[in-house]
């Protein structure tokens, strides 16, 4: 069994042929998905797709290059659904200083960061963290308003030497489709040594396809070309590692 932690069924790309996306994914096995919110619609948007399949759940919240576009309510309206029984994350949250060059928008995306990791800690869910050319400030931020129900660095970024910082704030390592890239040095460095007991799988579909599939539009199914990159890097049954990162996920997002 295989869970996607980290998908967008919600996007437009995939949202128009959902149920051929989750019955092709089934196929290798994915029956568990975290549908991941970016902003109001796509949080809403996540919980109808986790109410109308089963096997799929939400994460709900606000990109950080979609928090100018916010208007007043829409946090209120989207975090409402908070303890809805299939929402069990808050995400996707974090910092982008790729896209976000201004300091003025950079200091407000640090403060909507902050403003829903403790949204997360009061309402005792883990997040799941974006994060793009902004690690040190995003660490900074972790360690200072720490997640106390632990989370995914989404598309982990940071170094080998950062993993241990990461993994002692409660953080589970998110690989993906960039650590099957032939030039992908560090995410491949990390999956080397990073905790069995500390990682998971997720897709990031429709985005960051696993190499040979670059430059098509990614889906769950195509988890197995991660799984086989990691089980190589690691050197162990792959079997072992499947069914590991698949118990640490519903730990994780508390599962049943």
């Amino acid at each position: 069994m295989i869970f996607d932690t980290h998908c967008h069924l919600n996007d437009e790309k995939l949202l128009s042929r959902v149920d051929e996306v989750i019955e092709d994914a089934k196929q290798i096995g994915v029956d568990k998905f975290l549908v991941i919110g970016w902003d109001k619609e796509s949080s809403l948007c996540a919980i109808k797709l986790a109410e109308q399949y089963e096997g799929v759940y939400a994460a709900i919240g606000f990109h950080p290059e979609n928090i100018f576009d916010v208007q007043d309510g829409d946090f209120e309206e989207t975090m409402k659904y908070i303890n809805h029984p299939k929402v069990v994350a808050v995400g996707e949250i974090g910092l982008d200083y790729y896209w976000e060059k201004d300091p003025i928008k950079r200091e407000l995306q640090k403060e909507w960061f902050i403003k829903q990791i403790e949204f997360a800690n009061e309402h005792h869910k883990p997040i799941s963290v974006h994060n793009r050319d902004a690690f040190q400030d995003c660490l900074s931020i972790l360690k200072a308003h720490k997640p106390l129900y632990g989370g995914v660095m989404h598309c982990y970024s940071g170094s080998v030497e950062s993993l241990k910082d990461v993994i002692g704030l409660g953080m589970y390592i998110g690989l993906g489709g960039p650590v099957t890239f032939k030039n992908a040095k560090t995410p491949k460095e990390v999956a080397e040594v990073v905790p069995l007991d500390k990682l998971v799988f997720e897709t990031d579909a429709p985005y960051l396809p696993p190499h040979p599939l670059r430059g098509t539009v990614n889906e769950p199914k195509n988890l197995g070309w991660i799984i086989d990159e990691v089980t190589r890097l690691k050197g162990l049954s792959k079997k072992r590692i499947m069914d590991v990162a698949y118990s640490n996920s519903l730990k994780l997002f508390d599962i049943k």
